[in-house]
């Protein structure tokens, strides 16, 4: 594929408009010493057959995707099936852009309003957006959200929080607060379950709100309702964060055990891992008229026209785009569109007794392997049950030198947890999925067999 060039009539008009005589001119303010003045290393182009071969021989170098993997960790390998496939590539659902003006955008606002309805539904609170980045940076949203609603700064964070979601608020944070460290980190405990009493403690009148994995990123699963109530008493926000909402087909709803917001990774939900991304943001909240003024990105609404017919419209969008920049709750300048559709799509050729019984699946699946590594001499299973589907097990040595041996064998197996913290060196993260044959299992269990010292 190639770019359109500009004519020399366009450039010529450009560089008057400048006042400059050439291209050169333009970069005169850089110093010499520092210009670029080699031709660029860049190969030759291709016909089309052949650059395709090419990008195919690079391809086929990546071995990781050939090989059994446990990989988790936010990124989830689920079934996706064809037929969502090829709804996605109906091209009202892959050129569509923002739904500025309703009119010609009914497609795409009625599928946002039902991506909506299934976060809502997921999440358990009433008020959904149209989707965020991702769940990181959404993470980071609902923590600006509550320090808005509060008049609030600091924030509490749970070591059951995905690492490099905390990573992200703090970047978020940090910055806004000129290099303060506005926030409290709060270990999980060993079995990876929330530490709640070290949470509870940290309440103060200066917290705007207390953000808690749920389930823990490290595969347990804690009872939070008296926590919410400390929280609440103590006047901040609960806010949570899930990594695969697959779990929340089995255990309660945020909503349910009284988080204020609730963020969640949608890539579970439909969408391939894809080598790391993207990632689609889910983002629900109580139904406060506050709240609703404070929720970052938009919301698409349900309406009816002058002649009484069903049409969707943007209901709420205070983005940057549409008000004053001060008076912004976000720089979200757009949803995840695309990958939000295919969520749909994919939740909807489910249902909910398909979400049920898919989630089951993989609890099932995983509680099987637990059993099988906890008979293996020198292993152990860290996380606390119940889990959902991924826990973390303890191996006799280094977990990167097990990994490393794994790998050999045509494993990915898992996460080295010494990577989050210097203390868990021995420890690897596991995920599983409906995807993993009990063949799967047993494989991986006999190359950990092997795989010791």
């Amino acid at each position: 594929m190639r770019y359109l060039p500009h004519s020399a009539e366009e450039i010529g008009t450009m560089l008057a408009a400048c006042g400059v005589a050439s291209l050169d001119d333009l970069f005169l303010s850089i110093p010499d010493e520092v210009r670029f003045k080699r031709p660029l290393d860049i190969e030759a182009s291709l016909d089309e057959s052949t650059l395709m071969r090419h990008v195919r021989e690079l391809g086929a170098r990546n071995g990781a995707a050939q090989m059994l993997s446990f990989l988790g960790a936010g990124a989830y390998d689920h079934i996706f099936p064809v037929a969502a496939d090829q709804l996605l590539l109906r091209s009202e659902f892959y050129t569509a852009y923002t739904p500025y003006q309703p009119e010609v955008a009914q497609g795409t606002l009625q599928v946002v309003f039902e991506f909506q309805t299934i976060v809502s539904e997921i999440l358990g609170l009433p008020v959904a957006n149209a989707s965020m980045y991702d769940a990181s940076t959404g993470l980071a949203e609902a923590v600006l959200m509550a320090r808005r609603l509060t008049g609030r700064d600091r924030m509490v964070l749970c070591g059951s929080v995905h690492p490099e979601y905390g990573d992200t608020v703090k970047t978020y944070t940090r910055e806004l607060d000129h290099g303060k460290e506005n926030w409290l980190d709060v270990p999980a405990n060993g079995d990876g379950t929330s530490c709640l009493t070290a949470l509870a403690d940290a309440l103060d009148g200066t917290v705007a709100c207390v953000v808690v994995g749920y389930p823990s990123f490290y595969g347990s699963v804690s009872e939070l309702r008296d926590l919410a109530a400390k929280i609440h008493a103590a006047g901040a926000l609960f806010v949570t964060v899930t990594e695969d909402p697959f779990a929340l087909a089995l255990i309660e709803s945020p909503g349910a055990i009284g988080a204020d917001i609730a963020v969640a990774e949608g890539q579970a939900l439909g969408l391939p891992p894809q080598f790391g991304g993207p990632g689609v943001g889910l983002f629900a909240c109580k139904q406060d008229r506050k709240m609703l003024q404070q929720l970052p990105g938009r919301i698409v609404g349900e309406t009816l026209d002058k002649n009484g017919k069903r049409g969707y419209v943007l209901t709420l969008a205070t983005r940057e785009q549409h008000i004053r920049r001060e008076r912004a709750t976000s720089n979200i300048c757009t949803n995840s569109g695309l990958c939000a559709t295919a969520l749909t799509i994919k939740m909807c050729m489910l249902g909910k007794r398909g979400f049920i019984e898919l989630a089951e699946l993989c609890l099932s699946k995983t509680v099987y392997l637990a059993e099988r590594i906890a008979n293996l001499p020198g292993h152990r299973i860290v996380s606390k049950l119940p889990v959902f589907n991924e826990l973390t097990i303890e191996v006799p040595e280094s977990a990167s030198q097990v990994l490393e041996r794994l790998a050999s064998m045509g494993i990915l197996g898992g996460i080295d947890l010494g990577r989050v913290h210097a203390s868990r060196a021995r420890q690897i993260l596991l995920a599983v999925t409906e995807k993993h044959s009990r063949e799967d299992l047993d494989r991986l269990v006999v190359a950990l067999a092997s795989a010791g010292p």
